[in-house]
């Protein structure tokens, strides 16, 4: 069955323009088209907008679900923009109609796609089954409440083997939540559980390429590397996962690792779902776009943010670039309504930079500026903490922070989540038996 939805809010015959995605580069969109008097419709499979860069610190328990969701139809209210729960399944692209999952259809007059991507397992065997992501609000959740149960299994089961945490791929998730993995171990496990000898949590960062966040300047790589293996973290560069199985990484070169918990950060790619709106696709799904962001062969679909790949322009895949392709596109919907021909994006870089772990961080500006240590990490908490939806979120955030930060030594500052009685333990439900196996 399926149901005709409305076309949004009135606006005296301003175009319709549908955006899908509630990330950084669709808000930016719906802000910008908002401002220009543009009949708003925007779509997300979820109810809420996740600040994606705390996702670790969720992870890692500094701060609550919640701090990194703002709700959508809150977000869409403000710009006075429509908000339609749902999932894009189909593109009709000469009716300019589009299909949600659940059957309902919407017209347009301009679309922006938005929808951001999953994690891309490069034909890993084993990788989907048994290794956990963080990409999603929920994928934190998950891998908060894994981590809290098997750290409280084997401190009821009195475990005596070591226990093994492998972090897959070195970039600044990777790194971050490396990083964030040993200060728990060094700091928060003996306050939360003093029977647990940290020496005993083994943590791996296995990275395919020759150094960690590729991005940067060699010598801020460099101090990234220094200060994980300072804080007990194992390294391993130029490594290659051939398998994933139940309690280890199998290494191309034979090799084996134990680990117990395997978490995946190496890489995105487009849902498999994009393949059913019949788009140009480009290197890992990505929708191809043109210069100005606009799909070739219709010149009212826009892709934006870490869903498109821009021909002859890759982009790195973080905040910047999707806010300023969010608005660029908001941009060439209000140039074509007034009769005027796109241009193309331009990306202004304004730096990049990456947590290592507590008062430790990396900063890279333009103009070879380069900062690391305690003022980049306060830099990088600084800039988070203003840049998060709602000031609810902020204020939440800046007290779970200061929180962990300030007491984690005498009470472990961790926030912790219970799952409901008989739910599944996801993908590595199985490790407690391996663990309590092993005793």
């Amino acid at each position: 069955m399926t149901r005709q939805l409305g076309p949004g809010p009135a606006g005296n015959g301003a175009a319709r323009v549908v955006v899908v995605g509630a990330g950084f580069g669709g808000l930016a969109a719906v802000r910008a088209l908002a401002r220009a008097g543009m009949r708003v419709t925007l779509i997300d499979r979820n109810i809420y907008a996740t600040f994606q860069p705390l996702l670790y610190q969720v992870a890692t328990g500094g701060l609550t679900s919640s701090d990194v969701a703002y709700p959508a139809r809150g977000a869409s209210r403000r710009h006075g923009a429509v908000f339609r729960h749902g999932e894009l399944a189909g593109i009709d692209r000469a009716a300019r109609r589009i299909t949600l999952a659940d059957g309902a259809m919407l017209g347009y007059d301009y679309l922006i796609l938005a929808t951001g991507v999953a994690a891309a397992y490069h034909g890993v065997p084993g990788a989907a089954e048994h290794s956990l992501s963080l990409y999603t609000r929920r994928d934190a959740i998950a891998l908060r409440d894994q981590i809290m149960a098997d750290l409280d299994r084997i401190s009821r089961t009195g475990l005596r083997e070591d226990v093994a945490v492998t972090v897959i791929g070195g970039g600044a998730t990777g790194v971050e939540l490396a990083g964030t993995l040993a200060d728990l171990r060094a700091v928060t496990l003996p306050a939360l559980f003093p029977e647990i000898d940290p020496a005993r949590v083994r943590i791996t960062l296995v990275e395919h390429g020759p150094a960690l966040l590729a991005p940067f300047h060699p010598a801020l790589r460099e101090y990234a590397c220094r200060e994980l293996t300072a804080r007990g973290v194992d390294v391993q560069l130029g490594t290659a996962i051939a398998e994933i199985t139940p309690g280890q990484v199998v290494l191309t070169d034979g090799t084996t690792l134990r680990s117990d918990i395997t978490i995946w950060a190496a890489g995105v790619a487009a849902p498999d779902a994009v393949r059913d709106w019949v788009l140009p696709q480009a290197d890992g799904g990505r929708v191809r776009t043109g210069p100005d962001l606009r799909v070739p062969g219709d010149d009212r679909i826009f892709a934006v943010g870490d869903i498109a790949l821009i021909d002859g322009q890759p982009l790195p895949q973080l905040a910047q670039p999707a806010l300023q392709m969010g608005r660029h596109a908001a941009a060439q919907v209000r140039r074509l309504e007034g009769g005027q021909p796109t241009v193309p994006f331009r990306y202004r870089d304004k730096g990049i930079m990456a947590t290592v772990g507590y008062r430790s961080a990396v900063v890279q500006l333009p103009g070879r500026v380069r900062v690391r240590g305690t003022a980049a990490w306060l830099a990088w908490l600084a800039l988070h903490l203003i840049t998060m939806l709602g000031g609810r979120n902020r204020v939440s955030a800046l007290v779970n922070l200061s929180w962990r930060y300030l007491t984690w030594r005498r009470t472990g500052g961790g926030i912790i989540g219970d799952r409901p009685p008989g739910q599944a333990e996801s993908a590595h439900e199985a490790a407690g038996e391996r663990l309590a196996g092993r005793r």
